[in-house]
């Protein structure tokens, strides 16, 4: 029992650590991840995710925490809004993963045409799959312009003129722009090794 004057020695540091983190102490962040890590990797566990996965929904865990830690109303229930978030990312990297599972059998099957040799059709769809993700990583002024110009021009080559009324700029700046980001597609996929 308590007396007037005595400290209560049972107290949490979690609260602390979690105001602190919220000010940005780097330290406070790191007694956190130290005090909580076994609690996700053991909800992940439980799931029966891989290493590599688990990985994943531990850092994603961690993440959320990070984006809401100036939210976290009682400090208190710390491990249970970890605990509740962990279970989320999981089933969402386990949906995710049954999703992908299932388009890739069915894109597998569409890709294989009678006579064809069988690994070219799946070679044609990675090149386009690592085309795409590095058409992704342009600017969106990049993908704009190559879109209206390569990717999706209607009826034959486009007018310039329409394409830059389109696109709210000057007809003659289309053209090095187009070969600018075609030279920045190139180098993300040469440094993709295609």
């Amino acid at each position: 029992m308590e007396t007037e004057g005595s400290a209560d020695t049972t107290a949490s540091p979690v609260p602390g650590w979690v105001r602190a983190a919220a000010a940005g102490d780097a330290h406070a962040w790191e007694q956190l991840v130290e005090h909580y890590s076994d609690l996700l990797w053991s909800i992940c566990r439980a799931r029966r995710l891989g290493n590599a996965d688990a990985a994943d929904v531990v850092q994603m865990t961690w993440l959320r925490l990070l984006e809401n830690l100036g939210r976290i109303r009682d400090p208190q229930r710390l491990a249970g809004w970890l605990a509740t978030t962990c279970r989320r990312e999981c089933q969402a990297l386990q949906r995710r993963s049954r999703l992908s599972v299932t388009v890739a059998e069915e894109s597998m099957e569409r890709l294989l045409v009678p006579g064809a040799p069988a690994d070219e059709p799946v070679l044609t769809a990675v090149q386009h799959a690592v085309l795409w993700e590095a058409f992704r990583q342009l600017s969106e002024w990049c993908q704009q312009v190559l879109r209206a110009l390569i990717v999706e021009p209607e009826g034959g080559p486009p007018s310039y003129r329409l394409v830059a009324a389109q696109l709210n700029t000057r007809p003659g700046s289309l053209g090095p722009t187009r070969a600018r980001c075609l030279s920045q597609l190139r180098k993300l996929l040469d440094s993709g090794g295609i």
